[in-house]
């Protein structure tokens, strides 16, 4: 198992261990991670998975698609170097111990 930490704007904290193929989206739902609503469930229709991911790990996380980038430009927090649709990254071995920060909101 992958483990990932979510992050909550207020700074507390929660590691869970990630099935390899699921998103990380899927896993902080299936987690019950508050933070995450995913009002398309998944499809990069919206921005509620919006996330930050770790900018010295973005190269373990698959390229970001043009729609993806455009989705972001719709964020309801601030886009950061190390926001990303939660739902287009996929859980593999080289994200175990990522840390991924929750916006304030979505």
């Amino acid at each position: 198992m992958v483990k990932i930490t979510f992050i909550q704007p207020d700074g507390s904290s929660r590691e869970i261990e990630a099935e390899p193929g699921t998103s990380v989206m899927e896993t902080a739902l299936a987690n019950n991670v508050d933070g995450i609503t995913a009002e398309c469930n998944g499809s990069a229709a919206c921005a509620t998975c919006h996330a930050y991911f770790e900018e010295d790990r973005l190269n373990s996380l698959d390229a970001m698609a043009e729609h993806e980038n455009d989705m972001l430009d719709f964020a309801a927090c601030e886009r950061r170097s190390g926001s990303r649709l939660s739902c287009q990254i996929k859980v593999t071995e080289a994200l175990d111990g990522i840390t991924v920060t929750l916006p304030e909101m979505q």
